[in-house]
């Protein structure tokens, strides 16, 4: 393997700059979990509409992973990259101003037709946010197996994969601060205040049992900061333009492209049927689709995005409703849910590679069953707030595991020429199990409360650790099939 300075020194650039890229992704992703709960309480809509919105967010974010995994095998990854950051900004600005957007098109600043209306431009913008987030981790996955070998792919990729804490982290920490200190102070003004009071009844179940001094609390905090929601998104769509800036001046394809080798252990012989009709799309098929490896990986991320995207997503609306915590000790407690997620990703990566030889398969599964345990503990028990938000962390420390490695396995078993396509598959199967979750949680919620919402991840954690099972006799990589089959490929292409 390749050790020299110069090749250190590009491997080490390319892992950090993609990887403060990649947290700016989630800076303009994850925004709106936080801007949900101020949603609620100025235009009242509800866990329903969040869920539906979120859900067809998610299938077309996982659609254009996908889709967007055949295309960036054939473009410039850091080029492909730093273009879908600049749509990302261009999407989170039209949100930001959806309000008026919606008075534009409607006339009025208020009523069921304005909130329909805002509604439908909401749904747009983040559909829109969410293709353009799908051009963000398809350049990673093809572009980082051209640098690092497979024995250190699980370490190094974890590292890397810290970037989706990290910028899920800033969202709810730099967000929460914007919800609890810009807007404007409407706390005066009777009528916003009754429409607020209307939303939160109708939103919150068991609202009318919450003592009157907390309903006034979480009344007059919306009140004194009404509009704040609009900065979390303004605010990340500037910092998405410098992010787009940095990825193009900081990042390069592979190491070929500065001069350098490739790496020995990543060869394929896919280079010896270049040129060859029909080679690409047979080694893909090979490699990707027909890789029963391959294709568990992908079942199992849907299990795995269940639980990760359900607290992420509505882990402030759970905590603000069920728990009655204010929102910004709500963001800080998924927050916190993100900052041993980043522990837990590394931990699980140096544990595939030192303890399971490279089998990242493996540490998903005990992964996994540490999740549904604690998941169980932090939904089902009565406990303070503090030993609660202690067993949400440790949740995140355990979901955040395969999270990464899903991905870092799946790219192993389809080798460096096909890896981008393999996260495709993982990723729009991921993205099904976010939909569902949205969906899920969303009427869950509204029907059966909050616990039964846990309830259901506990159970979905359980499968998903016998799908992780089931994988326990599949090999580290797949660069022996590869070599295999283009061997196979070029002997039937002479016979």
């Amino acid at each position: 393997m390749t050790t020299n300075k110069s090749f250190k020194y590009w491997q080490w650039r390319t892992i950090i700059v993609s990887m403060v890229v990649y947290a700016i992704y989630y800076f303009v992703r994850k925004n709106f979990s936080i801007a949900m709960p101020g949603l609620t309480a100025e235009y009242g809509i509800s866990n329903t509409s969040f869920g539906i919105v979120i859900a067809i967010g998610s299938l077309i974010y996982g659609l254009s992973r996908f889709l967007n995994g055949f295309v960036v095998e054939r473009v410039s990854p850091k080029t492909f990259m730093g273009i879908g950051l600049i749509l990302c900004a261009a999407a989170n600005l039209c949100f930001g101003f959806g309000v008026d957007l919606s008075y534009w098109i409607t006339g009025v600043h208020e009523g069921p037709q304005f909130v329909n209306m805002l509604v439908l431009v909401m749904g747009i913008t983040i559909v829109l946010n969410q293709y353009f987030q799908g051009m963000g981790f398809p350049p990673c996955a093809r572009m980082l197996p051209q640098w690092i070998a497979p024995g250190e792919l699980a370490t190094k990729m974890s590292i890397w994969n810290t970037s989706h804490s990290v910028g899920a982290f800033c969202a709810v920490v730099v967000c929460g601060l914007l919800m609890t200190n810009l807007g404007a102070d409407m706390s005066g003004d009777s009528s916003i205040v009754a429409r607020i009071t209307e939303n939160l009844a109708a939103s919150i179940k068991g609202w009318d049992n919450l003592p009157a001094a907390d309903q006034a609390t979480r009344i007059m905090s919306y009140a004194s900061h009404y509009g704040a929601w609009r900065w979390c998104f303004i605010v990340p769509a500037i910092v998405a333009l410098g992010g787009a800036f940095l990825c193009f001046t900081g990042l390069r394809d592979t190491p070929q492209s500065v001069g350098l080798p490739e790496i020995a252990e990543t060869h394929t012989g896919k280079e010896a049927t270049e040129g060859k009709k029909g080679a690409h799309g047979k080694f893909l098929k090979h490699m990707v689709f027909f890789n029963k490896w391959v294709v568990l990986y992908a079942l199992a991320n849907i299990f795995v995005y269940v639980l990760r995207m359900g607290v992420l997503d509505w882990g402030p609306k759970f905590l603000t409703e069920d728990r009655g915590m204010n929102i910004q000790s709500a963001a800080w407690s998924v927050a916190v849910f993100e900052l041993t997620a980043v522990f837990g990703t590394l931990f699980a990566g140096w544990a595939t590679d030192k303890i399971f030889k490279g089998r990242a398969h493996r540490m998903c599964l005990f992964s996994m069953i540490g999740s549904v345990i604690f998941l169980g503990l932090f939904a089902l028990v009565d406990m303070p707030v503090l030993l609660s938000t202690i067993m949400l962390a440790l949740a995140g420390f355990c979901i955040y595991g395969p999270q990464a490695l899903i991905g870092i396995g799946a790219a192993n078993q389809a080798t460096k020429e096909a890896s981008a396509t393999a996260n495709g598959l993982t990723g729009i199967l991921g993205y099904v199990g976010s939909a569902l979750s949205a969906l899920g949680v969303g009427l869950i919620a509204d029907h059966f409360g909050w616990r039964a919402v846990f309830i259901t991840f506990i159970c979905v954690g359980v499968v998903g650790a016998i799908v992780f099972l089931i994988m326990w006799a599949a090999p580290r990589d797949g660069y022996e099939r590869s070599r295999k089959f283009t061997e196979k490929l070029l002997a039937d292409d002479e016979q």
